[in-house]
């Protein structure tokens, strides 16, 4: 039972956060919320900045603009065509779109690459924008505030290690909150009313859910980050052609709808696909980052997740976690002492070594996983750092476990660490990433057959059908447009 003490600190806060019922734009029905669309603009301009720095930004003026135009022109005729939106594209492979609150709207590069047509685009658009003017983003938040849920549920592999993840990767939390499903359905409802209002075919927004299904299908288990927050695309691709037929009517009126696929193509043409090994990559067990030109062993086995701002390693079983950051501060003094401040841990050793040739800290120390009323919530977790500073800047490696197993994987930990090198090889550092190369058909055939008469290596051929929308026995007409692959990138 929680204290009063607490229960005070609780009803104090909804004091502060409640907005009274408020009256949702879109439906026009009063309902309960802890905010305010003034607190939902503070709250995502807030998160914008810690959401670019997770993952970088695409840097291609021609696309910004373009989606800025788009964005913009579906906003006039939403239902908060007051507010202030911001459409942002994301440096990152994943096949992903999301909204947080405020009118924060972020597609990825991976899902830009995979559109085929500017109104698949704008039905994901318009539903982005949809889960913004329905305010679903501030009805998860509500419930995460009454609930208080864990910000990066999910996040990495084992839970004991959520506290220090936390900390790590503070303010991220508006990303993973899912929207249920009759708020994707209400999406998808307004997506189909906004796209079909500044002139888009909405059919293609259903025919975009096939390339989502046949993702899905690929991957496995692994599913790509737009469908783990969506409810199942196949039995949407139905749904959102019916939507699509009723929106063209009452919409539409018979005026002529825009697909406009060779004006996309045309404007994605070269961008990158799949990871950028100039951000880093992992070949043969070797983690190598050409721009910052350091490199260091990953662990047999170990799944790897890199992002701008840090490096995560996993093993199979979830029992421990290794990452890698840079620290803020310019000595390797004040990065430790920053270090055991901020995660709050007590310093078994601590001692002055050198890597490869370069200064470092080494310290091992204990954290406890503290609850809300103050009291352990799990057994110990033992963690072994090492601080190197290399080139001007600091380097901090931590590896995570429970205490009971901290020897088990130490020896991991401690192999990956020690072997933080300086990357000479030049054929590493200058590696180039696979971009999509959109090229003209110069004769008529299946999709199979065009994909031969362009030199494409044959086990692509099943990835870029997806990408194209298509399938390989799918004719294709000369004069049309369709995506390869530039020379891709290999990692072993």
């Amino acid at each position: 039972m929680r204290s009063f003490h607490f229960r005070i600190i609780l009803f104090l806060l909804l004091g502060v956060f409640i907005a009274s019922c408020a009256r949702n734009p879109v439906t026009g029905k009063k309902e309960f919320m802890l905010m305010s669309t003034g607190q939902e603009s503070a709250m995502g301009a807030q998160a914008d900045p810690s959401i670019v720095q997770q993952f970088g930004l695409y840097q291609d003026e021609t696309m910004q603009k373009f989606i800025n135009l788009k964005g913009n022109e579906m906003a006039r005729i939403s239902h908060m065509p007051e507010l202030q939106f911001s459409f942002k594209i994301l440096d990152s492979p994943v096949v992903n779109a999301f909204a947080v609150p405020g009118g924060y709207v972020y597609f990825t590069r991976g899902i830009m690459a995979h559109f085929n047509n500017e109104a698949e685009f704008a039905g994901v658009l318009g539903h982005e924008i949809g889960h913004v003017t329905a305010r679903h983003s501030a009805k998860q938040q509500t419930s995460q505030m009454l609930g208080s849920l864990g910000l990066m549920a999910g996040m990495i592999a084992s839970p004991e290690f959520a506290q220090f993840a936390n900390e790590a990767q503070q303010g991220l939390g508006l990303l993973f909150l899912k929207n249920g499903r009759d708020h994707e359905s209400e999406s998808d409802k307004l997506g189909v009313v906004y796209s079909t209002k500044i002139g888009y075919d909405a059919h293609e927004m259903a025919d975009f859910f096939q390339t989502l299904n046949r993702l899905q299908v690929q991957s496995g288990a692994a599913i790509p980050s737009f469908l783990s927050t969506h409810p199942n695309p196949a039995d949407r691709y139905n749904t959102v052609h019916q939507l699509a037929k009723v929106a063209q009517k009452t919409y539409a009126k018979g005026k002529s709808l825009n697909v406009n696929r060779a004006q996309y193509l045309q404007m994605i043409d070269g961008i990158i696909y799949g990871e950028d090994p100039r951000q880093g990559f992992v070949e043969n067990n070797v983690f190598y980052h050409p721009e910052l030109k350091f490199q260091f062993p990953v662990p047999q086995g170990w799944q790897l997740i890199n992002s701008p701002i840090q490096v995560q390693m996993v093993p199979s079983d979830g029992k421990s976690l290794m990452l890698m950051t840079l620290s803020p501060e310019k000595t390797l003094d004040s990065a430790a002492q920053a270090v055991v401040e901020q995660f709050k841990l007590t310093l078994i050793e601590s001692q002055r070594t050198t890597v490869n040739g370069m200064s470092a800290i080494a310290m091992v120390s204990d954290q406890v996983p503290v609850a809300e009323n103050g009291q352990a919530a799990g057994d110990p977790i033992r963690i072994l750092t090492y601080l190197i500073e290399y080139n001007g800047l600091i380097y901090t490696f931590h590896g995570l476990s429970a205490q009971a197993d901290f020897n088990r994987y130490s020896s991991f930990f401690k192999r990956t660490m020690t072997n933080f090198d300086v990357l000479r090889d030049q054929s590493k550092i200058n590696v180039t990433p696979t971009r999509i190369a959109v090229k003209t058909v110069t004769r008529a055939g299946t999709l199979s057959q065009v994909l031969s008469q362009l030199g494409t290596a044959s086990p692509d051929f099943a990835e870029l059908a997806i990408i194209n929308g298509m399938e390989l026995s799918d004719q294709i007409k000369a004069g049309e447009l369709i995506k390869v692959f530039s020379k891709p990138f290999n990692v072993k």
